[in-house]
């Protein structure tokens, strides 16, 4: 397995009482399944990646409060805090029509309706009602291009390409 076969779900930011719970900062849509008891996860370390179950797991303040299974005190997990949580690709869900996963738009390229080049995803900011992708610009300051309808008409994934309407003031 290379890490190409895995994707990054999360962030353990610091451990939590002396039981050995984590906080993990999810970034991943599905964070419930992510982290519901039995689920398989992997912890990147330098050495590799580091197999757990999920062994129970609740929400608090917009973190994941996550205790693994044969973890019994903060000893035998606070090595790992700051690292980054994945899972491995053939457990990633399916997604409908106009759903993507953050790697599959972040380092696309942005072409206007013309093919004029844009510039290139560089992150996803979450917003209540839609995502927005910064799009870094040569020269320029950044993008940010709303994901609605109205603005992006065509996102080839396996290409890595979006293609956008460029409305007015959209690149002011």
């Amino acid at each position: 397995m290379t890490k190409e076969n895995y994707f990054k779900v999360g962030t353990i930011v610091n451990t939590r009482g002396i039981r050995g719970e984590v906080k993990i900062m999810a970034i991943t849509d599905f964070a419930a399944d992510r982290f519901k008891k039995g689920a398989a996860l992997q912890i990147e370390t330098k050495q590799g990646f580091v197999p757990v179950t999920v062994q129970s797991s609740r929400l608090h303040k917009n973190m994941w409060l996550v205790l693994f299974e044969g973890v019994t005190n903060i000893n035998e997990i606070e090595k790992y805090k700051t690292n980054d949580i994945y899972v491995y690709g053939e457990a990633r869900e399916a997604l409908g029509d106009d759903e993507y996963y953050y790697d599959e738009i972040i380092d696309s390229r942005v072409v206007s309706l013309s093919g004029e080049a844009i510039g290139v995803v560089s992150e996803i900011m979450t917003t209540g009602a839609n995502d927005v992708w910064v799009v870094k610009r040569p020269g320029q300051s950044d993008a940010l291009i709303p994901m609605i309808d109205d603005v992006v008409k065509s996102v080839d994934v396996a290409n890595k390409l979006i293609t956008i309407d460029v409305l007015e003031g959209l690149l002011d």
